[in-house]
């Protein structure tokens, strides 16, 4: 089988880290290229793989996302602000010289970015859309229980307050992301409140735990202003083990306004087969 150069960039959010191509259809980068791809000793290595195409409703860009095990979710929020820095650091987006407003597609729908920064590094701004909280579950997997909240980010999630130690959330992370009452899987978030914010993490769908997640984090401030442990209307610190992330959850429409770093780490070029 022959083998074809793949230039891409990679590019980190809070050490959420993506390779990042541009490319004119979906068959740029199969599932099982970027399960290569993404290992982290035989290949480039990432959490995911995003795919920068041609732009739907109006939109200047579409973003696929390719897990590191090769599933593809509805939507990823540190991968959002990696593209938007992507986008606006190569002028293709509309008016961004260094800064700008544009709508990127999604697989969950259009989402407006806002970029302030340099070529290399940026704040990106991302309008989430709504996050909706749903019901709320008891459910146990490998001898732990656990009291969840689900919550739609564009993607499934489930958040907890429960005081479970994080080597515990750790080993069981998995069995509950992968548990019965989430037929598509799950993201779960192990959430704790703390006076200036909250402390959030992450075990994400088809990849693990990782060092942040913009959905999740959008999830958990969500499930905690419903339940009165977080504020609307507020500029809220979320803690992921990566840095923090700044996001402000609407009460009259339940959109959530995520402010965050992206950073391009390196670009190059890459053998692929198939």
């Amino acid at each position: 089988m022959q083998a074809r150069a793949l230039r891409f960039e990679k590019i980190e959010g809070l050490g959420n880290d993506f390779i990042v191509v541009r490319a004119e259809n979906e068959g740029a980068v199969s599932r099982e290229q970027a399960w290569l791809l993404c290992d982290r000793r035989f290949g480039v290595g990432a959490d995911g793989v995003l795919l920068v195409l041609p732009g739907r409703a109006g939109a200047v860009a579409h973003m696929r996302v390719i897990n590191a095990d090769g599933s593809v979710p509805e939507m990823c929020g540190n991968g959002l602000r990696c593209v938007a820095l992507a986008l606006a650091s190569a002028g293709l987006a509309t008016g961004s010289s260094g800064g700008g407003s544009f709508l990127v597609s999604t697989d969950a729908g259009l989402r407006e970015c806002e970029v302030t920064g340099d070529g290399a590094r940026a704040q990106v701004t991302v309008d989430m859309g709504p996050v909706r909280v749903g019901e709320a579950l008891d459910l146990e997997a490998e001898g732990v229980a656990l009291h969840l909240v689900r919550a739609d980010a564009g993607n499934p999630h489930a958040v907890t307050f429960d005081a479970v130690p994080e080597e515990v959330f750790r080993r069981v992370g998995l069995a509950f992301a992968t548990h019965a009452a989430f037929p598509r899987g799950a993201n779960i978030e192990l959430t704790r409140v703390g006076p200036t914010g909250l402390d959030v993490v992450v075990w994400e769908r088809g990849v693990g735990l990782t060092l942040a997640c913009g959905t999740g984090a959008c999830a958990a401030l969500a499930v905690a202003c419903a339940e009165g442990r977080a504020a609307y209307d507020t500029p809220t610190e979320v803690r992921l083990p990566g840095g923090a992330l700044r996001i402000t959850l609407r009460r009259s429409d339940g959109h959530a306004l995520m402010e965050g770093p992206a950073r391009r780490v390196f670009t190059g070029e890459v053998l692929v087969t198939g």
